[in-house]
């Protein structure tokens, strides 16, 4: 499945970020010891860090049981969850002064 970023499109459109002195000679650096433009470096290294991030946000495929079962739990009351009320009202480590 190709990338994004190996489909033969016309850059048209344009994305600005701020960033330290540091973390731009680190791109700079990583860029020429790849032989590439820092654009090109950030661009495919950005694709590549979303292509990680959104399959699994995307879609997701269900058979007709499946479906309603889904719908099922997203209509139903929450359950209750009284170990997570317990941790949630207890005094954190921080607060605690055991760190």
């Amino acid at each position: 499945m190709p990338t994004i970023a190996a489909r033969a499109e016309t850059r048209t459109e344009k994305l600005d970020l701020r960033l330290t002195r540091s973390a731009k000679h680190i791109l700079h650096s990583a860029a020429q010891a790849e032989r590439r433009s820092v654009s090109d470096f950030v661009l495919e290294s950005a694709l590549a860090r979303a292509a990680e991030t959104l399959p699994d946000r995307q879609r997701f495929g269900l058979n007709f049981k499946q479906w309603k079962a889904f719908q099922a739990a997203l209509d139903a009351p929450p359950r209750p969850a009284p170990r997570l009320a317990k941790l949630l009202n207890e005094r954190s480590v921080f607060e605690r002064g055991r760190i």
